[in-house]
């Protein structure tokens, strides 16, 4: 009995290779008191996962030489001896990329909302719940200011630009390409949408004629400069990633803070890990909007654990649409 699992065989520097990575056959070991065994159904692919494989200054601990990639998963409990859950339960936790996964510490799913776990994986997840909470206490936006979603077709900024539409903010995403932006205006009705192709600044300054109150950051570097100089007074932005700097061996985007005092703005960034004793809170209000139809989710999602990879590539240069998952097994509720 094995699991198959992705391993870091060579530091990445710069761009992501396959040779940076291996697959291979891992012995499934007996778990032991307290722990739990998860049959992987999807594999969250993000990417802090590129950040994670850099030997940088970082939220958490950079993966080693020969550990697995780590990643949260979505799964079945095939064994456990742990008092809290039993085999059977659907269940959430820090993993890697692999079939199986031992943990002590995993979050119960309940089938509540009679939504697929794909969902949960995605809308309901750790993405959606970073926008929702980096949306709603960090940028406070209010009926009638203007907000910018950077990476805006993404899994978190997806749901990020459609909670600025529903607060009843004029919301402008940005994303890779013109096609793009027409997708997203028309699938998450956003009142525009620009391509960071091409001069960005003009482009905004058609797109917010009233200059921009929030800013909701995923990309950093040129865009986040871009977007500096038409923020309002008293703009909230609200740096929620980076990915700009993901494959730049750790050389963070010097970005220009002048117009932050001079507008008297306030940059501050945001982490799920702040909220995680409230996510039950957002679970239940995103789902409200999604069964009610104000909010549309999407995954992008590649079959079998090989793709894991390919998939990385596909966030990191922006050609998903939603959350990228992979999936190794039949969604048992969809």
């Amino acid at each position: 009995m094995s699991t198959r699992r992705w391993v870091m065989a060579e530091r990445p520097h710069g761009k992501l290779e396959t040779h940076h990575l291996d697959l291979v056959d891992a012995p499934r070991e007996a778990i032991g008191d307290g722990e739990i065994e998860i049959e992987t159904i999807f594999v969250s692919i993000d990417p802090t996962t590129r950040l994670w494989m850099s030997d940088v200054s970082q939220h958490a601990q950079p993966i080693q030489l020969g550990d697995p990639i780590r990643s949260f998963v979505w799964g079945r409990v095939s064994a456990s001896r742990n008092k809290r859950h039993r085999e059977g339960d659907m269940v959430f936790a820090l993993g890697a990329w692999e079939s199986f996964t031992r943990t002590r510490h995993a979050t119960a799913i309940p089938k509540s909302h009679a939504l697929p776990l794909s969902a949960h994986a995605s809308v309901l997840g750790l993405t959606g719940l970073t926008a929702y909470f980096g949306m709603l206490d960090v940028g406070r936006p209010q009926a009638g200011e203007t907000v910018v979603v950077s990476a805006a077709g993404g899994a978190v900024g997806s749901v990020a630009a459609q909670i600025g539409r529903i607060l009843g903010c004029r919301t402008v995403g940005i994303v890779g390409s013109e096609a793009k932006a027409a997708k997203i205006v028309r699938e998450y009705r956003l009142d525009a949408a620009v391509s960071r192709q091409g001069d960005l600044s003009a482009a905004l300054a058609a797109a917010c004629p009233s200059g921009i109150d929030v800013d909701f950051e995923n990309v950093a570097g040129p865009v986040l400069d871009a977007v500096m100089e038409h923020i309002n007074p008293g703009a909230r932005l609200v740096l929620c990633g980076m990915i700009s700097a993901y494959e730049s061996d750790g050389v963070w985007p010097a970005n220009v803070v002048r117009p932050l005092l001079m507008k008297r703005a306030r940059l501050e960034g945001v982490l799920i890990s702040a909220y995680f004793n409230r996510l039950q809170e957002g679970v239940e209000a995103l789902a409200g909007w999604v069964k009610s139809g104000e909010m549309r989710w999407d995954v992008d999602v590649l079959n079998g654990i090989e793709r894991a990879p390919e998939a990385l590539q596909r966030v990191l240069s922006g050609a998903n649409i939603g959350k990228q998952l992979v999936q190794l097994a039949p969604d048992p509720w969809a």
